[in-house]
C-alpha cells in the first residue's frame, strides 16, 4: 500500500528525516503508528483483565486491605475485570473527549494523539489503578452501562463490516476492473456459498446430534433461511447487487450462529464439548488466545473505518488532513472496552467464569444471535432502501 505513495511522505507526515520506528514512536509524528501503540495499550487491558478474573485471589493478595472493595474479595472475579474495563474506559474517553474533531494534522491535539506516550501510559496505570480503588456501587453502575457500551460496540462493528462488504463488491463491479475480476467474483462467491453449506451442515452435526436439540436445530435452520432470504433479495431484478455481498454476508452471519452456540454451557447435550468441561487442556488455551486476538483486531480495525459512519456527501481530503477520524478511534476503543469486560464475565455481572474460557453463557448466546439478527436487517435495509426510497419520490412526483 505505500510502495505507490510520493517520495515526500515524510514531509506530508511530519515524520523526521530519521525515519525509524523508534524515532517516529519518540517524537510523535505518525499518527498511522499511533494506532498500534493504542492496540498494546488495549490488548494489555484485556490481559491484565484475565489475568485478574482467573488468578487475581493468588496474584494480589494485598488487595484484602482495600475498603472500598468489600475486603478485596469482590475486586476480583467478575467484578476485578469491570474494574479494569472502567480504567481502560476512563482513558479511551479522556483521548476522545481530546482528540474529537481533530481537523488537521500539524497542531497540538495531533501532536496529543500521535505522541505523549510516557504521559500516556502514565496516564492509563493512574487510571487503571484508580478503577480499584473506587466504591463498588460505582463499578456495578458502570457494569450496567457497559451492556449497552458493549451493544454500540457491536453495532458499529457491523456496519463496518457490511460497509466494508459492499464495498468490495462495488470496486469489483467498478467499469475499470469489472472484466478483469469477473472469474475472481464468481470463484470467491462460489466459495463462500459453499463454505456456508458447510459449516450450516458441520454445526448440525455437532451441535444438533439428536432430534430434543431444538433450539441449536433452530438456530442453525433459521441462519440457512437468511442466507437464502439475503440471496434471493440480492439477485432480484429491482435489486441487482450481485452475488458476492450475500455470500460474504452468509460466511459472517454463519460465524456468529457458530459463536453463538459455541458460547452455550459446556456441559448441555447438545454441546459435545461437555465431557472437557472440567479440564483446561492446549485447545482451550489456544481457543482462548485467538478470540482475545480477535477481539482486539476487531476493535483496531473497526476503529480507523470512520468513513462509513460520513453521511455526507464525501469530499476530496485536504493535503493536511488527519488520515482518520482520531475521536472516532478512540470512541471504538473506549466502546470495545466495555465490549471485552462482557465477553469476560459472560455479559453477566454476577456470573462466574471458568479459567481459560471467553464469551460463556446462555446471555452470550442470545446477544450473538440478535447480533446475526440484526446484521442480515441491516443489510436487507441497505439493500431495499434505495429502492423503497426511489418507488417513494416516484409517487411523490406523479401525486
Amino acid at each position: 500500500m505505500e510502495s505507490g505513495l510520493p517520495s515526500n511522505r515524510n514531509e506530508e507526515h511530519g515524520v523526521p528525516k530519521d525515519g525509524s520506528w523508534f524515532a517516529q514512536f519518540r517524537n510523535g509524528s505518525n499518527p498511522w503508528m499511533a494506532r498500534y501503540v493504542y492496540a498494546v495499550i488495549f490488548l494489555a487491558s484485556n490481559l491484565l483483565a484475565w489475568a485478574v478474573r482467573d488468578y487475581g485471589r493468588n496474584a494480589f493478595p494485598e488487595m484484602e486491605k482495600l475498603k472500598n472493595c468489600q475486603g478485596g474479595r469482590a475486586c476480583l472475579g467478575a467484578e476485578g475485570v469491570l474494574r479494569v474495563s472502567l480504567g481502560c474506559f476512563a482513558f479511551f474517553s479522556v483521548m476522545f473527549l481530546s482528540t474529537a474533531r481533530t481537523p488537521k494534522m500539524y497542531n497540538c491535539r495531533d501532536s496529543w494523539h500521535s505522541g505523549w506516550w510516557s504521559a500516556k501510559i502514565a496516564l492509563w496505570i493512574a487510571l487503571t489503578a484508580t478503577a480499584f480503588l473506587v466504591p463498588t456501587f460505582i463499578v456495578q453502575i458502570y457494569g450496567e452501562i457497559a451492556h449497552f457500551g458493549a451493544g454500540v460496540f457491536l453495532l458499529v462493528q457491523l456496519v463496518s463490516v457490511i460497509s466494508f462488504i459492499t464495498w468490495l463488491n462495488d470496486w469489483c463491479q467498478s467499469d475499470k476492473i469489472s472484466e478483469k475480476c469477473r472469474m475472481h467474483v464468481m470463484s470467491l462467491a462460489t466459495a463462500s456459498y459453499v463454505i456456508c453449506i458447510v459449516g450450516i451442515v458441520m454445526m448440525y452435526i455437532w451441535y444438533a446430534p439428536e432430534s430434543s436439540c431444538l433450539l441449536n436445530i433452530f438456530f442453525i435452520t433459521w441462519t440457512l433461511v437468511l442466507i437464502q432470504l439475503m440471496a434471493s433479495i440480492s439477485l432480484h431484478p429491482k435489486v441487482n447487487a450481485g452475488i458476492l455481498t450475500p455470500g460474504l454476508m452468509g460466511l459472517y452471519v454463519v460465524f456468529i450462529c457458530w459463536c453463538a452456540i459455541r458460547s452455550e454451557p459446556a456441559g448441555e447435550n447438545c454441546i459435545r464439548k461437555a465431557e472437557e468441561s472440567n479440564r483446561t487442556d492446549w485447545l482451550t488455551i489456544i481457543s482462548f488466545v485467538i478470540a482475545l486476538l480477535a477481539m482486539v483486531i476487531a476493535t483496531f480495525s473497526t476503529g480507523i473505518d470512520s468513513q462509513c459512519f460520513q453521511f455526507r456527501k464525501k469530499e476530496a481530503p485536504a493535503e493536511d488532513a488527519v488520515p482518520y477520524g482520531y475521536g472516532f478511534f478512540h470512541f471504538v476503543f473506549a466502546t470495545g472496552a466495555m465490549y471485552f469486560a462482557m465477553l469476560l464475565i459472560g455479559w453477566n455481572t454476577h456470573h462466574t467464569i471458568k479459567k481459560w474460557t471467553i464469551d460463556v453463557g446462555w446471555t452470550s448466546t442470545w446477544v450473538r444471535i440478535v447480533n446475526e439478527w440484526l446484521a442480515v436487517g441491516v443489510y436487507l435495509w441497505m439493500l431495499l432502501a434505495p429502492v423503497i426510497l426511489l418507488r417513494f419520490r416516484q409517487t411523490s412526483e406523479a401525486a
